[in-house]
């Protein structure tokens, strides 16, 4: 296992705000793009890059390791693929999120990483203040789908929500205002949006978007959002 890298050291011994950054593993089998990115992300007072590796099978290890916040996954890597890799970490790691940064924008690889686990799914050719912003974002609970993909994966939970479930056991009990919710979640509501709405305050949405994906067994939003069509709790065109 190789140690933390040099700037995470200096910056945990330089200051005692260390434990209040998102902490990130960058996993990518190009060794000049992370070494791009911890430049970039070096730049950023509340983020902070604990580790990197090169294949799907060391972002597991690393992850395992470090416990990160969030994790930036190529999909496209040597041995375990960044969606294997990303399964096992939401299997090992519920609680870290995982956002895909690739070169990839086919549909299928979208799909796969969201029914992974994946909380958001970048294109590597956004600005890298863009993904810095990105990182936040998943960290706090939202999601992140590249807005010309979005309507590829609406049309895709359409067509799962039209077809009938593999089983018609009912799901766990959520209470109304969880059922409330998920409904906003499902509509592609951010937490700000949804406590404005339901006048709660954002940390008790927080809360509540927590208890809902614990409930369910689920990983991110986006599952839970299409949990809620299937499920016929809201309208796909809604």
């Amino acid at each position: 296992m190789s140690p933390p890298l040099p700037e995470a050291d200096e910056r945990a011994s330089s200051t005692g705000e260390v434990r209040n950054r998102i902490r990130i593993v960058i996993a990518d089998d190009h060794d000049l793009y992370r070494r791009g990115m911890q430049a970039v992300i070096g730049l950023e007072p509340d983020l902070e890059i604990v580790a990197e590796a090169g294949s799907g099978a060391e972002a597991v290890e690393k992850v395992f390791e470090y416990e990160p916040d969030v994790v930036l996954l190529d999909v496209r890597m040597p041995g375990n693929s960044g969606i294997e890799a990303c399964t096992a970490i939401k299997e090992k790691a519920p609680r870290t999120k995982i956002l895909i940064l690739t070169a990839s924008d086919e549909e299928s690889d979208l799909f796969s990483a969201i029914k992974a686990g994946a909380s958001g799914y970048l294109l590597k050719d956004l600005p890298t203040e863009q993904i810095a912003e990105a990182v936040r974002l998943v960290h706090s609970g939202q999601s992140m789908i590249p807005p010309h993909m979005a309507s590829q994966l609406i049309a895709e939970f359409s067509r799962l929500s039209n077809e009938p479930a593999k089983d018609s056991a009912p799901g766990p009990r959520l209470t109304d205002r969880e059922l409330e919710v998920l409904a906003l979640v499902a509509r592609g509501k951010a937490n700000k949006e949804i406590a404005s709405m339901l006048f709660i305050s954002e940390n008790t949405v927080k809360n509540h978007v927590r208890n809902i994906l614990e409930k369910l067994q689920l990983h991110s939003r986006v599952e839970a959002a299409l949990y809620a069509m299937r499920r016929n709790l809201i309208e796909p065109d809604a």
